[in-house]
């Protein structure tokens, strides 16, 4: 055995390798792990970190933010808008101009609090789409109808959303005035 090995192994080692007698933290490495008491001098400086905080440190890190968005946007189900019939359009604006008549102020919205469920036409704004300028999806929009301007700018305002007549494909009247179905 040489006189390396030897003094190794009576010094310990660093990890693997036996501890040269040189070794500059070799008093520190001897002394072992810090061990602290609970509510002493280090513990009140660092106190121990909560789960939740902790499991934050190990989350996987996302080194393309919002790529994943970008490829779920492109999977969203795009078409053409729909040209309604004469009779639906006849039927779209019957129950247009009876939400008119219940809802002709905020006072007699509120009063009557129609419910109304609408599916309306969103079109495609994103530009990187081939669906862009030319399609769009349906949305569905269920909530207390609170004006219906059909004069001024034709929109129909159904829980502070405000949808154009044009893009309006179906209105279902769930509540009638007095609360009757």
């Amino acid at each position: 055995m040489t006189a390396y090995a030897e003094a190794g192994s009576m010094a310990g080692t660093v990890g693997y390798m036996p501890m040269p007698l040189s070794f500059a933290h070799r008093s520190l490495f001897l002394h072992g792990r810090p061990k602290h008491q609970k509510f002493d001098d280090f513990w009140w400086k660092h106190p121990p970190m909560d789960i939740k905080h902790r499991a934050k440190i190990f989350a996987p890190f996302d080194a393309l933010a919002g790529f994943d968005d970008a490829i779920d946007s492109k999977n969203v189900p795009y078409e053409e808008k729909r040209i309604l019939s004469y009779e639906e359009k006849t039927d779209l604006d019957k129950k247009l101009a009876r939400l008119a008549s219940l809802t002709y102020n905020s006072r007699a919205a509120r009063a009557n609090a129609m419910t109304a469920v609408v599916t309306y036409f969103v079109p495609c704004r994103d530009a990187e789409s081939e669906w862009f300028g030319r399609g769009g999806r349906y949305e569905e929009i269920r909530g207390i109808v609170m004006k219906v301007d059909p004069d001024v700018s034709s929109m129909l305002l159904i829980d502070e959303k405000a949808i154009a007549f044009d893009d309006i494909a179906e209105i279902r009247i769930e509540t009638q005035p007095g609360g009757e179905l």
